[in-house]
């Protein structure tokens, strides 16, 4: 399957919003640009104009009540059942997309650490 690269709108605002901590780390995966915190992915970009968190089961199941949320599903009939993409409008609502990152990143750095794998020579 061939990945839809982001626009530079989205890579724009991804940078912007990615938090500052000393802890996050950013990384790709499939060729997108990833948050980390502690080992563990808590937020990326995927296809032209998605950003997608990770949230608890509490969390997520709020998220998913605001207007154009839906769970994030990289491939028809593959859910990634604990990652929601961003609904466009948020990424006009600061404070509340704050909350949503900071949510995202606690919750993944509760997680086991998840080392780096190493890529095969």
């Amino acid at each position: 399957m061939k990945w839809q690269k982001p626009s530079a709108e989205l890579l724009e605002t991804f940078e912007h919003i990615l938090p500052k901590a000393s802890s996050v780390e950013k990384r790709k995966m499939f060729g997108y640009p990833t948050g980390y915190v502690d080992g563990n992915w808590f937020m990326g970009c995927f296809g032209e104009n998605d950003i997608v968190l990770r949230l608890s089961e509490e969390d997520r199941q709020k998220f998913l009540t605001l207007d154009e949320a839906r769970q994030f599903e990289p491939m028809p009939g593959r859910v990634m059942r604990e990652f929601v993409v961003i609904p466009s409008w948020m990424l006009n609502d600061p404070t509340n997309l704050q909350e949503w990152i900071n949510k995202s990143m606690q919750y993944a750095s509760t997680l086991l650490r998840q080392e780096k794998k190493k890529r095969r020579t």
